[in-house]
């Protein structure tokens, strides 16, 4: 199983102490992945927040809940990261920013493992759909066919995990979330993809059903793997060929 077929996925955002980024990146990189894949878990992309310089936003994934409390198990309680925890915890003042996913329905899933290129700007964001809404619904259907129509991207999706989180000592943050993540060439291309989308009629119909939206602009990290969906060269988002 690699990150694309996780059932189970969380979206961590971490505010880290000013300037500490590198050091955080110097015992995730080459400890910190490794040990967690070994544990049985998947990681997708890691991030510096263009906007914010001092937070680190990561994707892992799991097969099931069952899987990913044993992963977790394993994980923080083996030597690799009793090694290391000092030296990561040192570098965050906040680790709690939590989102605990799952496909939407239906499913749009991200892309197989792979590098990111150079200036690949990455851009997510996070919707809080509030109580008693069909915004879930209208976003994973019709909202998913208008993202992917304006940006010119294949769009990954998640909705919140309905399951109540059943490994404590790391606790989610509470709510109905759904959360899209697309991937760009460059900053130019994101630009422009983004004002044909607020132009768009239909998608500002769709905004306006939104309690909010946390948007995240993202650097991914130099051994960062690709959990958002990418066109092949001179292709459309669905399949056709691009001019």
């Amino acid at each position: 199983m690699d990150f694309a077929g996780c059932e189970v996925v969380e979206l961590r955002r971490y505010r880290l102490r000013p300037g500490m980024f590198d050091d955080l990146q110097a015992v995730f990189q080459p400890w910190l992945v490794d040990g967690q894949e070994a544990a049985g878990m998947r990681l997708g992309g890691q991030f510096r927040d263009r906007d914010r310089a001092d937070r680190f936003v990561w994707f892992r994934g799991f097969a099931s809940m069952q899987q990913r409390h044993e992963a977790l198990t394993a994980f923080y309680t083996g030597p690799l990261w009793r090694r290391h925890a000092a030296a990561a915890n040192a570098t965050m003042i906040d680790s709690d920013d939590v989102l605990l996913l799952r496909a939407t329905e239906p499913e749009h899933r991200p892309a197989a493992p792979g590098p990111y290129g150079i200036n690949d700007f990455v851009v997510g964001e996070a919707w809080t759909v509030p109580a008693g809404s069909d915004l879930e619904r209208v976003l994973s259907g019709p909202g998913h066919r208008v993202l992917e129509r304006a940006l010119g991207q294949p769009v990954a999706m998640w909705r919140t995990e309905p399951e109540i989180n059943t490994f404590k000592s790391l606790p989610v943050r509470e709510g109905s979330y759904v959360v899209w993540l697309a991937a760009f060439p460059d900053e130019d291309r994101w630009r422009t993809a983004a004002a044909r989308l607020t132009a768009d009629p239909a998608w500002r119909e769709i905004a306006e059903r939104a309690a909010t939206v946390e948007t995240m602009c993202l650097e991914p990290t130099a051994t960062s793997k690709h959990p958002a969906p990418r066109l092949p060269p001179g292709t459309g988002p669905d399949g056709s060929p691009r001019a």
